[in-house]
């Protein structure tokens, strides 16, 4: 049975509820998630977001901060419009209904954290289960949106899509790729049509391909192969996050300790 909607959204993660929120006054939206809803990497994020915030700091500063970290790999361009539009957005997420940690010696302002590569505290957190809160008020807001759905235990297996190349001789005049939403397997196993006027990836990275990693399990890069295979140009894919601490156990999973400990101070021994 086919399904049709104006919004075609694959991923439950900050990216995704965050677009869905956006377009839902404009058209019906359906978010697919292969597990559980909250099983993202935005709900296991802890130490924070970087934004400026701080009397103390700057734009400028921030810039500076980033590109000196990306060592001439970084995009400036992006990096600016990133850090600009930072505070705004942030402001967005506390209008929601986020609750930030605020300051001990004055509530009014919110408690900055300091983590590697910034010259100033400007890591705005909830404690350090940061994702977990971002990740809860998106979803209360996306669920008790009415022209939005969740549909969890919905693997997206690939996209529809149609191309049409036309050629003159043996020369390709004009090539269109379009997509029309995806085929989804869906928690009784059987296939599903999605179909949709707007088709969007937010379903993260590659992490979990590895064994040692602080990434949840979801993170299996099926957005990114559904997107190759649909013809789509791929860059960066060398770049993988691996958090530099993690604590190990040898019969369970590794559990992340935050940026935010090395931050305040913490130093690593014996390593």
């Amino acid at each position: 049975m086919d399904r049709e909607f104006d919004f075609l959204v694959i991923g439950s993660g900050i990216a995704g509820l965050t677009f869905s929120l956006k377009v839902a006054e404009r058209g019906s939206v359906a978010i697919v998630t292969k597990k559980e809803k909250v099983e993202t990497s935005t709900n296991y994020a802890q130490g924070g977001i970087a934004s400026v915030l701080g009397p103390d700091d700057s734009f400028d500063l921030h810039i500076r901060d980033t590109l000196e970290a990306g060592d001439g790999l970084c995009d400036e361009e992006v990096v600016r419009k990133v850090i600009m539009e930072g505070p705004r957005l942030v402001k967005e997420l506390v209008e929601w209904g986020v609750e930030f940690s605020r300051s001990k010696r004055d509530s009014k302002y919110f408690d900055l954290g300091q983590e590697g590569g910034h010259s100033r505290r400007r890591i705005i957190h909830a404690h350090d289960m940061t994702g977990r809160e971002v990740e809860r008020v998106l979803l209360e807001r996306a669920e008790e949106h009415p022209n939005i759905q969740i549909f969890e235990n919905h693997l997206a297996i690939d996209l529809i899509t149609e191309s049409k190349v036309f050629l003159v001789g043996s020369s390709v005049l004009k090539c269109q790729n379009r997509c029309y939403g995806a085929q989804v397997l869906d928690s009784e196993n059987r296939v599903r049509t999605f179909l949709a006027r707007f088709t969007l990836l937010c379903t993260g990275g590659t992490g979990k391909v590895y064994l040692y990693t602080s990434n949840p399990d979801v993170a299996t890069g099926d957005g990114i192969a559904m997107a190759y295979r649909a013809g789509a140009t791929l860059a960066d894919m060398e770049f993988v996050q691996f958090h530099p601490t993690c604590l190990y156990h040898p019969h369970a999973k590794n559990f992340l300790i935050s940026e935010a400990v090395r931050g305040e101070g913490g130093r690593l021994i014996d390593s």
